[in-house]
């Protein structure tokens, strides 16, 4: 495709993606809290969830992936650093900003960076 057919194309979606830091070190490192805000961008943002997995590592660190029927939602944390990746993509007509700032919030982020482009 050339760049003309790019810039013609329609938009299917909204993905953000957002870098946090100096967050509450604890709640990084916390597998149940992490999905349980997982699930509460979700309902905030009227998504649809299909599955979520989580996996806690060793020594620290936690990783959430939820399916959506509109796309996903994810997180891997640096409890280490205070830090943590946030990315969400959703289709249609729903805000993934709505999710990204329920987590932002939820983690006590000081600082943080968001882009988000249409796909």
């Amino acid at each position: 495709m050339g760049d003309n057919d790019l810039d013609a194309k329609m938009v299917l979606g909204k993905h953000c993606f957002t870098e946090v830091y100096e967050c509450d070190h604890k709640l990084l490192d916390d597998e149940e809290f992490l999905k349980e805000q997982i699930i509460a961008s979700i309902n905030k943002t009227e998504l649809t969830l299909v599955g979520i997995y989580s996996h806690k590592f060793n020594p620290q660190g936690v990783t959430v992936v939820a399916l959506l029927s509109e796309s996903h939602i994810s997180i891997h944390t640096w409890p280490e650093n205070g830090s943590a990746a946030l990315d969400v993509f959703t289709c249609g007509e729903t805000n993934p900003e709505i999710a990204m700032l329920h987590m932002i919030l939820a983690l006590r982020s000081k600082t943080y960076n968001t882009k988000c482009i249409e796909r």
